[in-house]
């Protein structure tokens, strides 16, 4: 494997030196392909349990869609006052100075705030110079990053002229680091699909050896974030970070997740698709500031470089690699894992395209990778059968949290969907009797509660993101409004097109044993 660093220009070959790259963990006792399909065959019985139940029982399964409607409206409302929590966290993490607070609250067996080091991964493939040379720019104004980070440019052998890309970019800011690196990922290895997961485990597996085994570092004063290629943090982001691995007794067992805004490229995408990026960022904030809620990583996060040691860095044919390195770690370290927040958000750069029609399909195909995820489902399943030490009510825990959205959106849409219509198309006199009962009617209550909680968190969840937009580039045009407006009618549509529709596609393929190809999203 071709690598440059910042006092190394040599080429060398490093297949598997040390740890193996394609080294995973045992296979579950169950196989995995009955595991990954769990989603799908729900989605599938909700289905059919659908078409039955509004034949054989249209006004019961009326009010079960009625119940799951109004436990999602419900659930928005509980992400609205999550948001605002969220929202003033944040303002507070902006305003503290981190280093004053370590010197007066550091426990006795704190690190030494010189003593911690940031490992940057950067996996990438066929990402514009624009977004890789923003992204390093953005690293090297982060928090000492001369002297206390160390970046690695992680890159894909299948991409033609990536070392040349590599060379070009470490001769630009390797003064800018303590170190910059880059490795390239090999394409064809046993086992592994071309993938980020795969990219980043060989390259961590890499900068381990690199800096532990040849210069000294010590293992457990490294904090390693792995980061999407257009991932832009906060100015601070990285002084909260250092506070946080220096004083947190149990560093070596703690992910840390910052919130997420689609927001760096937010005046070039079309007003359709700002609004179902502003409910992203709002349910991912909610989500981490909700102390009633299990927090996982997404997109960009970080972890203890022991910890990533100890579980087996990154399995490589994994497409969704948050939620599995989480629960990987989980189960290695016994249920003590947790994750932490840092309430200081980073900007990513949002899917477009050159059109309306290639930027839905570019979405479309986003949502269907993130919802691969659909396998976590399983694997958490295979973990608690492979580690009975761990408490099976902290797991189930941790099952329930990555199985309660990942079952909503498919077989709990279908049920939602499908419960709403069935009865009244196999039924055609029920419409009037429901409709003549009004209020009284359990269901029609239920719905007509959801329906308008929803509406009006719907512009809460709007208005939270608009107030947080950076300045707009350009003059808001007539087309624009009209957009904007359109986009408020439409969501119900457009949540079916890039959420349900993915997700049941990712699910079924899952199910049926389809594997899916690793693509990257038109972003500039």
């Amino acid at each position: 494997m071709p690598y440059q660093s910042s006092g190394d220009r040599r080429n060398n070959v490093q297949l598997g030196v040390g740890n193996s790259v394609w080294a995973g963990t045992p296979p579950p006792a169950i196989p995995e392909r009955a595991l990954d399909g769990i989603p799908g065959c729900l989605a599938w019985l909700a289905l059919l349990f659908s078409v039955a139940a509004a034949i054989a029982f249209p006004r019961a399964l009326l009010l079960v869609a009625a119940m799951l409607g109004f436990y999602s409206a419900v659930r928005f409302l509980f992400a609205g006052i999550a948001n605002v929590m969220g929202l003033r966290n944040i303002r507070a993490w902006e305003a503290t100075d981190w280093y004053s607070r370590y010197q007066a609250d550091a426990p006795p067996d704190a690190l030494s705030w010189d003593a911690v080091q940031h490992i940057v991964i950067i996996p990438n493939y066929k990402e514009p110079d624009e977004i890789l040379t923003r992204t390093l720019e953005n690293l090297a104004a982060q928090y000492e990053a001369h002297k206390r980070m160390t970046v690695v440019l992680a890159m894909e052998a299948a991409e033609e002229g990536c070392v040349e890309r590599a060379e070009r970019l470490v001769a630009a800011y390797a003064s800018r680091f303590a170190n910059l690196f880059y490795t390239v990922h090999p394409r064809g290895l046993p086992g592994e699909m071309q993938c980020k997961s795969a990219n980043q485990a060989w390259a961590s597996r890499w900068v381990k050896r690199q800096l532990v085994d040849q210069m000294g570092y010590n293992l457990d004063h490294i904090v390693v974030t792995t980061q999407d290629a257009d991932s832009l943090w906060h100015p601070r982001h990285f002084y909260a970070l250092t506070y946080l691995f220096a004083t947190t007794p149990e560093r070596t067992l703690r992910f840390w997740q910052a919130p997420i805004r689609y927001h760096t490229n937010i005046w070039d995408i079309n007003p359709l698709l700002r609004i179902v990026n502003a409910y992203s960022t709002a349910f991912e904030l909610a989500y981490l500031a909700a102390p009633w809620w299990i927090p996982m990583p997404m997109s960009s996060y970080s972890l203890s470089l022991k910890l990533l040691d100890s579980s087996g860095y990154w399995d490589s044919d994994v497409i969704a690699d948050e939620w599995h390195m989480f629960i990987k770690a989980y189960f290695a370290r016994e249920g003590a894992v947790k994750l932490d927040r840092i309430f200081l958000p980073f900007s990513a750069t949002a899917v477009t395209g050159e059109t309306l029609w290639q930027a839905a399909k570019n979405r479309y195909q986003q949502t269907l990778r993130h919802a691969w995820g659909s396998k976590e489902v399983g694997f958490i399943v295979a973990k608690m059968i492979e580690h009975p030490e761990v408490e099976f009510s902290m797991s189930f825990q941790l099952l329930f949290r990555v199985a309660h959205d990942i079952l909503l959106a498919g077989a709990g849409w279908i049920i939602l969907t499908a419960g709403a219509q069935l009865p009244f198309l196999f039924n055609p006199g029920l419409l009037p009797q429901i409709l003549s009962e009004g209020a009284s009617n359990p269901s029609y209550l239920l719905l007509q509660i959801a329906f308008g909680l929803v509406s009006v968190l719907g512009v809460v969840f709007w208005y939270q993101d608009v107030i947080v937009r950076p300045p707009r580039t350009r003059p808001q045009t007539f087309s624009e409004r009209i957009f904007t407006l359109l986009s408020f009618p439409l969501l119900p549509i457009m949540t079916l097109i890039f959420v349900a529709l993915p997700t049941l596609q990712a699910q079924t393929r899952l199910l049926v044993g389809i594997p899916l190809r690793f693509k990257v999203s038109k972003k500039i």
